[in-house]
C-alpha cells in the first residue's frame, strides 16, 4: 500500500516564492505516486476491513488503526491541497504547469471526501473554462491577499498536527474499548459536519476566506449515493503519467491537453457528487458542452478531447433529466447522428443505405470508443419515444440513424470485446427507438451471399440473432445483457413477417425428437424454455414472449413446443391458462398459415405428456388387481382430498 504524504507546506513555499518549477516538480511526484490509486469512503473501508479480519489475527488490529490514522492525516492534506491548487490556477500558470496541476486535481477527484472544494460554482466554472465550455470568469470567493490565504493554510496544518500528537499521547494511556468510545464519537461528529455542511448553500460556505475551519467544515461528498455502477476501467488511464505527460508533448497541442486533463476532472466530479451535478445544470454548462461537440464534429479529425466531451454528456445526461430534454430539444439526436457518421466515416450508397465492403477494416480504438459513449447518449435522450409516434422529420431522422446502426451491427472493431459491446449499446439504442423506424435495417438490396427470406436482407437479423446466442452463454448479468435483445427480437417478429418466419426456422424448427423436456439441451431453444422459469420475472416473461411471438400467440402451438409446465407463467400473465385460441397484439400481424407436423412427431404425439411436453415412458396402472370396491374407495378418497385442497 502507498502511504505518501503531501509536502504542502512545500508547496506553498515554492508557491509564495514563485518558484514554478519547484511547484511543477513536487506535484509530478505527487502525480506518479497516485497515479494509479482510487481512493474509498468510509463505507467501503469498513467492507475492506471486515473482510480482511476474516483471514487476520486480532492481533493486527493495532496496525490496521495505525493505518486508517494515517489515511486521515493523508486525508486533510489532500483536502487542502485541493484548496491551494484551485486558488493558485485562478492566479494565472503556464501551460505545462497547468496541466500537471490540473492532472493532480484529476487524481484527488476521485477521492470523494476531497470534493468539497471543488464543486462549488466558483471551483466548477473555473476548471469549465479550462475544459472551454465557458467564457465566464469564476468569482474570486476569497477576499484574503494570496499570502494571508497561504500562511492560514500553513497555521491550520500545524494546528491539526498538534491536535494529532496530542490525541496520539492520550491513545497511548487508554484501553481498547476506549478507544473505540473515541472513534465513535470521531465519527458522530464527522456526522454533525456532514449536516453542517449540507443544511445551507455550499457557496455561503467560504472555502477561500475562513481557512481554519474549512478543514473541519469540509464538504462530505461521500454521502452522495452514485446512480452509475463503475464501469471497465478506461483503457486510455492505462499509461503511467510520465508517459502521458511525453504524448501531451508529441500529440497534442498545449491546449488541448489542458482541455482534456479539465473534462476529466469534470466527469469525475460529476460522476462522485449529485451536488455537482445539481450545478452544472443551474450554471448551463450543457449549454457549452453542446457547442464544443457541434464544433468538433465539424473538424476533419477530431480531438483527443471529444472522448471526454462525450463521456461527460453521457454521465450528465444519465443522472440529470432535465439536462437529457435540454439535450433533445436542441437537435441532440441530429447533432449525435453526425457525430457518429463522422467516427464511421460512412460513405452513402442510398437514402437510408451505407457503403458495408467485405474489405472494410475494423474500426479503430479511439473511434469505437466515441462510437459507444455517443450511443449511450442517444439512449439517453431517446428511450421514451419507443412507443411515441414520430413527426415526418423525425421519422426521417431516426431512420437515418437506424442506416448507422446498421452499420455498428454488421462492422467488426480491432478488439473482439469491443465488438461485442458495440453491439450490445447499438442493440439498446435500437430497442429504444420507434419501431416502424426499424423496417431500415431490411431495406437493404440482396448480395450473392446474403441471408434472406422470402426475397428480404436478414443478415442483420441473423447478426442480431447471433448476438442473442453469445448473450445466452454469457453466465453473469443475464438481465442486463438479455433483455434489451429479447425485446427488439420479439417487437420485430410481432412487426415483421419475414423477421418472424426467419428467426422462427433458426430458433424453432419442426420437432421431430421429442423423447427429452423441452428445456433440456443446448439448442438456443433449450436455453429460451430454460429462461422461462427463471427467479427473474422480467427476464422470465421476455424469453417466453419471444417464443409466444414464434407460436403466432397461439396458445397450442406454444403448449407443444414448451411444455404445459414451462408456459404456464406466461399463460398465468395473460389469463390463457384455461387454453382459448391466439390473443394477438393490436400490431401484430399473422398469417393464418398452419403448423405442419414432421411424420416423427404425428407418430409419437398421442404419447406426448402436454405438461413435460415429452414422450414419457410407460406408467404401470395404479389400480392394477384392484376390485371394484377399492377402486370406489379410492375414488371416494381422492374427492375428499381434493374438496380438502379447494377449501384451503
Amino acid at each position: 500500500k502507498r502511504t505518501m504524504d503531501v509536502d504542502l507546506e512545500g508547496i506553498i513555499q515554492c508557491i509564495k516564492q514563485g518558484d514554478e518549477n519547484g511547484v511543477q516538480t513536487q506535484l509530478q511526484e505527487f502525480n506518479k505516486a497516485y497515479a494509479q490509486c482510487f481512493f474509498f469512503d468510509a463505507e467501503e473501508r469498513d467492507r475492506r476491513k471486515f473482510r480482511n479480519n476474516k483471514v487476520r489475527e486480532y492481533t493486527d488490529s493495532d496496525s490496521e488503526c495505525d493505518e486508517y490514522d494515517q489515511e486521515d492525516r493523508g486525508l486533510v492534506l489532500r483536502q487542502n491541497l485541493a484548496v491551494v491548487l484551485l486558488r493558485f490556477i485562478r492566479t494565472g500558470v503556464k501551460c505545462r504547469l497547468l496541466r500537471v496541476s490540473l492532472r493532480t486535481l484529476r487524481i484527488l477527484s476521485r477521492d470523494k471526501k476531497v470534493l468539497g472544494p471543488l464543486v462549488t460554482d466558483s471551483s466548477l466554472l473555473t476548471v469549465a473554462k479550462l475544459a472551454g465550455l465557458t467564457t465566464c470568469d469564476a468569482s474570486d470567493e476569497a477576499s484574503d491577499p494570496d499570502s494571508d490565504f497561504y500562511d492560514n493554510i500553513i497555521v491550520s496544518l500545524a494546528e491539526a498536527k498538534v491536535l494529532q500528537c496530542r490525541t496520539d499521547e492520550d491513545e497511548g494511556d487508554v484501553e481498547a474499548n476506549d478507544q473505540n468510545e473515541e472513534c465513535a464519537a470521531f465519527d458522530e461528529d464527522a456526522k454533525s459536519d456532514i449536516s453542517i455542511a449540507n443544511s445551507g448553500d455550499l457557496d455561503s460556505i467560504s472555502w477561500f476566506g475562513s481557512h481554519r475551519t474549512s478543514i473541519n467544515e469540509m464538504h462530505r461528498s461521500g454521502i452522495h449515493q452514485k446512480v452509475l455502477e463503475r464501469g471497465r476501467r478506461d483503457r486510455r488511464e492505462s499509461k503511467m503519467e510520465g508517459q502521458e505527460e511525453e504524448e501531451d508533448e508529441e500529440g497534442e497541442s498545449g491546449e488541448e491537453a489542458q482541455r482534456k486533463e479539465a473534462m476529466k476532472v469534470l466527469c469525475n466530479v460529476v460522476y462522485n457528487s449529485t451536488w455537482a451535478q445539481e450545478r452544472f445544470s443551474a450554471l448551463r454548462l450543457m449549454c457549452g458542452l453542446i457547442e464544443r461537440l457541434t464544433s468538433s464534429v465539424s473538424c476533419s479529425s477530431p480531438s483527443s478531447v471529444q472522448f471526454y466531451e462525450l463521456r461527460l454528456m453521457f454521465l450528465i445526461t444519465a443522472l440529470r433529466p432535465e439536462l437529457r430534454t435540454q439535450l433533445q430539444q436542441e437537435g441532440g439526436v441530429s447533432i449525435l447522428t453526425a457525430a457518429l457518421e463522422s467516427c464511421l466515416e460512412v460513405q452513402w450508397k442510398d437514402q437510408y443505405e451505407c457503403v458495408l465492403g467485405p474489405a472494410a477494416p475494423p474500426i479503430s480504438l479511439e473511434a469505437s470508443q466515441r462510437i459507444i459513449e455517443i450511443l449511450k447518449i442517444l439512449f439517453n435522450i431517446t428511450y421514451s419515444t419507443h412507443r411515441q409516434e414520430p413527426s415526418e422529420d423525425d421519422a426521417a431522422l431516426y431512420r437515418h440513424l437506424v442506416a448507422l446502426l446498421r452499420l455498428c451491427l454488421m462492422r467488426k472493431c480491432m478488439l473482439s470485446d469491443d465488438s461485442d459491446e458495440l453491439q450490445g449499446h447499438t442493440v439498446n439504442l435500437l430497442s429504444a427507438l420507434p419501431l416502424q423506424c426499424l423496417d431500415v435495417l431490411l431495406r437493404v438490396p440482396l448480395e450473392p451471399d446474403s441471408q434472406q427470406c422470402q426475397g428480404v436482407n436478414m443478415d442483420c437479423v441473423h447478426t442480431l440473432v447471433l448476438f442473442m446466442e453469445r448473450r445466452l452463454d454469457s453466465g453473469d448479468k443475464m438481465k442486463e445483457k438479455l433483455t434489451p435483445i429479447l425485446n427488439l427480437l420479439t417487437e420485430s417478429c410481432r412487426a415483421h413477417r419475414e423477421t418472424r418466419h426467419y428467426i422462427r426456422k433458426h430458433i424453432l424448427p419442426p420437432l421431430r425428437d421429442v423423447s427429452h423436456r423441452p428445456e433440456e439441451g443446448s439448442t438456443v431453444k433449450s436455453r429460451l424454455i430454460r429462461l422461462m422459469t427463471h427467479l427473474d420475472t422480467d427476464l422470465k416473461h421476455c424469453a417466453a414472449d419471444l417464443i409466444f411471438v414464434l407460436c403466432k400467440e397461439n396458445v397450442s402451438r406454444f403448449v407443444k413446443y414448451t411444455g404445459y409446465g414451462n408456459a404456464a407463467g406466461l399463460l398465468a400473465t395473460r389469463g390463457l391458462l384455461g387454453g382459448g385460441s391466439r390473443t394477438t397484439s393490436s400490431d401484430a400481424q399473422y398469417s393464418s398459415d398452419s403448423d405442419s407436423d414432421t411424420e416423427e412427431y404425428r407418430q409419437v404425439k398421442d404419447r406426448i405428456n402436454p405438461v413435460t411436453g415429452r414422450v414419457e415412458t410407460e406408467q404401470p396402472d395404479p389400480m392394477e388387481g384392484m376390485t371394484e370396491e377399492e377402486k370406489e374407495e379410492e375414488a371416494k378418497r381422492l374427492i375428499m382430498l381434493f374438496n380438502k385442497l379447494s377449501r384451503s
